[in-house]
């Protein structure tokens, strides 16, 4: 009896909105209380609790620390899309499910019960879902936005990113609280929080990302976890998700 956590990186052709796939199952026997951090992804999931009944949601982005209960029996299949997805495979802003999540139809995200017995399986059919979107042509602005904003792991300013892909800095963030419900610096910092889960699971407690220094690196962390990076580091009781499932696909700490 465990808990079980698999990861996938996407194909290529699906990277610019695609950041992973994920499959949970809880095989504990009991119920797992969770904390979910904010982590720069919009995710899409399929998910079960002791029965054939799978129910289908979209979580928006995370800007605090949310407590969850995983109950036991639940089996859950995840992508972790990037926010190039949102208006180009969802076709609609998700501001309105900014650190929470909503029930979607299976009009487009259709999946049989045959796609849902493995986690290959599920992945296959995700991608081709996403291949299937008809998609008209991606706005080169925001693909390359995306691009650096991605390539730095949010270790960038605004002001850097403006220039770049000349779009007005004010420009870029009415477009990111229209869709997202927040604005790019503050997705940038989320961004950079999620990307330092990597070094935190490994025990690395000092700043590998663009922080000012260990003080800042420190607030930052407590800002999103609500915890110091050394108690996220240790995961007591697999409390933090993101960790443990670092940890599993990592053979360092295996």
């Amino acid at each position: 009896m465990s808990l079980i956590i698999q990861s996938a990186l996407p194909d290529d052709s699906i990277s610019h909105f695609v950041h992973s796939f994920w499959m949970l199952e809880n095989n504990t026997g009991k119920d797992i209380l969770s904390t979910i951090l904010p982590n720069g992804m919009v995710d899409l999931a399929v998910m079960k609790i002791d029965s054939d009944n799978w129910t289908k949601t979209i979580r928006g982005l995370d800007t605090i620390p949310s407590q969850i209960t995983i109950p036991a029996g639940t089996k859950m299949f995840s992508i972790g899309f990037k926010l190039l997805a949102v208006e180009y495979l969802f076709g609609d802003s998700i501001k309105d499910v900014l650190n929470t999540g909503k029930v979607i139809s299976d009009e487009i995200w259709y999946f049989e019960k045959t796609d849902l017995r493995t986690f290959e399986n599920f992945c296959k059919r995700a991608f081709q879902i996403i291949r299937g979107i008809s998609i008209e042509n991606i706005d080169s602005r925001k693909k390359k936005l995306f691009d650096l904003v991605y390539s730095f792991e949010g270790s960038i300013t605004v002001k850097q990113l403006s220039e770049n892909v000349f779009w007005s800095s004010r420009q870029i963030n009415r477009y990111f609280n229209q869709q997202f419900g927040i604005s790019l610096k503050t997705y940038c910092n989320i961004l950079r929080f999620g990307s330092s889960f990597k070094h935190i699971s490994e025990g690395n407690l000092f700043p590998e990302q663009n922080f000012t220094d260990q003080n800042h690196f420190i607030k930052e962390i407590k800002k999103y976890s609500g915890v110091t990076p050394k108690e996220l580091s240790k995961n007591k009781d697999n409390r933090f998700m993101d960790i443990a499932a670092i940890k599993k696909s990592n053979p360092k700490n295996d």
